[in-house]
């Protein structure tokens, strides 16, 4: 059946608007770090586009000052926000088509790099190298540094670096020695395997190399250390009574007294579950805010983009001029239109971001300013569907723009995601959020009696004193998610607070058993 001159163009429309879709979905989904380094490749591989310089004026800009697209407010309310996609793709179609439908996109539209490009992006790469931070020592340097002080063949050392390079980050070796032997060495790759291990397991940190918490608990227990035979009885034979607090079983299987137990246990806690931990340095990724949000004088609040690090994109006049000269041959001037229509595709798609980034940002501020005013412990239950519907866009586009994006508040730099958050029903029928509730529940145990802490039944019964109606079920998952022990362990263990949560003094959360807690 033939298709209409309507189906024609719609067909048409969608098979050149498609990529160029994708495009201004990756510019909107990017985070204003990630953003700067694309437009920079851009700039970079078409020689069409260029940063505006202030007060930057001739003949050729005055010539085209009519053809430059009108310079878009960033403000929420002035900032054109494309609802309706359909005639938002008409409009850009119309605008387009001739370009993009007879001079589509190429693969091989990249070009050689100028020599001042080069020389631009040599100086760069030294301005990163001499601002480098010097790397810090890892497990691996702080073992081989040990390792030439070692006697051994060089069979043995070939070992001893395989065992270290296969360290995990806690300096555990999470394999059998087995697996460490190659198909092709010889029959004694196995034995000096196993010296090396021991050789390794010698070194400091004490602990390393362990197989397990066991072992590298009694690695840590040297021939001066106090009371090591009672401590190498106790780890070896009741690691795992330890950890479930049994201690009158200890008591009776070893004939310690309980107050000798709590006294080894005591020792224990000084000793390093986790002893490569202290080689690893935690990778802190650089966060920009994306959006700003600040009180009005009427008590209302406002957002803001400070995109001031993004250069202001324009086509460049000389290429305008080039593809409007007759002298210009046919086959630069196709090329030049297709570079132009890049640029142009990538200004609008950055423009487009600005303004749906700011809308849904507004929508989000709106819902939450409880948070702004009165706390974390203040947000309002939200979903993206609700946000959707109020700026007339679709959910996916939502969760787009607020990926990976960051709100600067007047109370700490914020993730835009950290604002959709689920509730459930107060006592009057309001919703309350579940980071609410976690916070609320903190809030008790903190203040809980430390000689009876309360059940889940018991905070159960003290949320809904302060109007949030849970089950018991909800209770214990919180409860085991923000790490804090059954009612049992908070009462008969000693407690300090990490930056996990709660757990038993000297613990890293390795070798602590699950428990219920179905007792008061």
């Amino acid at each position: 059946m033939r298709m209409s001159f309507g189906q024609e163009m719609r067909m048409a429309q969608k098979q050149v608007l498609a990529p160029r879709m994708i495009q201004s979905m990756e510019i909107l989904q990017l985070p204003v770090m990630a953003l700067e380094e694309r437009i920079e490749e851009e700039i970079q591989n078409n020689e069409t586009l260029e940063v505006e310089e202030m007060g930057q004026e001739g003949p050729v800009a005055e010539m085209l000052v009519e053809q430059e697209p009108p310079a878009v407010e960033r403000t929420v309310d002035e900032m054109p926000l494309i609802v309706d996609q359909d005639h938002a793709n008409q409009a850009d179609f119309e605008r387009t088509y001739d370009w993009a439908n007879e001079y589509p996109d190429s693969d091989d539209d990249r070009t050689r790099p100028s020599a001042s490009q080069i020389e631009q992006a040599g100086d760069r790469y030294l301005d990163v190298m001499a601002n480098m931070a010097e790397r810090p020592e890892t497990l691996c340097d702080h073992l081989h540094e040990q390792l030439s002080n070692y006697e051994l063949t060089g069979a043995e050392r070939e070992a001893a670096d395989k065992v270290i390079y296969n360290l995990d980050a806690n300096g555990y070796l999470p394999m059998p020695l087995e697996e460490l032997v190659d198909a092709d060495g010889g029959p004694d790759q196995l034995a000096h395997l196993e010296k090396a291990l021991r050789v390794v397991q010698g070194m400091d940190p004490p602990g390393v190399g362990a197989r397990d918490l066991k072992e590298c608990l009694l690695l840590q227990i040297r021939h001066d250390t106090p009371n090591a035979r009672a401590l190498r009885r106790l780890v070896s034979e009741h690691l795992e009574d330890l950890a479930g607090n049994r201690l009158p079983l200890i008591e009776k299987k070893t004939g310690f007294t309980i107050e000798q137990i709590e006294q080894l246990r005591e020792q224990l806690h000084e000793f390093k579950p986790k002893p490569g931990a202290v080689f690893t340095v935690p990778i802190v990724v650089p966060v920009k805010p994306d959006v700003y949000v600040d009180q009005m004088p009427d008590g209302t609040w406002k957002v803001r983009l400070e995109d001031i690090d993004l250069p202001n994109l324009r086509i460049s006049p000389l290429y305008r001029e080039m593809l409007m000269s007759p002298a210009t041959d046919p086959a630069t001037r196709d090329y030049i239109k297709r570079k132009i229509n890049s640029a142009q595709w990538l200004i609008d798609a950055i423009e487009q971001r600005r303004a749906t980034l700011l809308k849904t940002s507004q929508a989000i501020v709106d819902h939450q300013t409880r948070f702004l005013t009165e706390g974390p412990e203040a947000i309002e239950p939200l979903k993206m569907q609700q946000i959707a519907d109020r700026i007339g866009m679709h959910v996916t586009t939502v969760s787009r723009a607020v990926d990976d994006k960051w709100l600067q508040t007047p109370r700490g730099l914020h993730a835009l995601r950290k604002f959709f958050v689920g509730g459930t029903k107060g006592a009057d029928g309001e919703e309350v959020a579940w980071d609410a509730v976690r916070m609320k529940l903190q809030e008790i145990i903190d203040a809980e009696p430390k000689d009876a802490p309360y059940s889940d039944d018991e905070l159960v019964q003290e949320l809904g004193k302060r109007g949030i109606v849970v089950a018991r079920r909800t209770v214990t998952k919180y409860r085991k998610a923000m790490k804090i022990p059954s009612s049992r362990q908070r009462r008969d263990w000693k407690l300090v607070r990490t930056e996990a949560g709660l757990l038993p003094e000297g613990d890293d959360d390795a070798g602590v058993a699950e428990e219920s807690d179905d007792e008061g």
